[in-house]
């Protein structure tokens, strides 16, 4: 698992993504995966071509499929269910707004710097 979360962060990196964070939600009840990766970006474009990127790198470094893609339509939010990890690609705008990290605040979290 911490291969393909350094995949898709990297994706990420490669498109620009900004604040990239992963949540490790093991210790969780309930929780729904074992991760969350987030980051946004500051158009729509950008969040659509960020969450592509990731799908195309995922498939060719490590075979595997996403499982379930939602959001693409407007592209103000695109969650990518690879099963264990789930990613979630904001419009700035809207990451601001719902807070997903502070819903999960005692969740351990990793920061990812800017790489490229």
């Amino acid at each position: 698992m911490e291969k393909l979360i350094e995949t898709i962060v990297e994706a990420i990196q490669e498109k620009k993504g900004k604040d990239i964070v992963s949540l490790d939600l093991t210790g969780f009840d309930g929780a729904i995966c074992s991760h969350f990766v987030v980051c946004n970006a500051d158009s729509t474009t950008q969040v659509a071509a960020i969450a592509s990127g990731i799908e195309e790198k995922v498939e060719q470094v490590l075979g595997e499929k996403v499982w379930r893609i939602e959001g693409q339509q407007n592209a103000f939010w695109i969650a990518m269910d690879y099963l264990d990890v789930v990613v979630h690609i904001f419009q700035t705008e809207l990451r601001e707004y719902y807070k997903l990290e502070e819903l999960w605040a005692d969740a351990p979290i990793k920061k990812y710097e800017y790489e490229l």
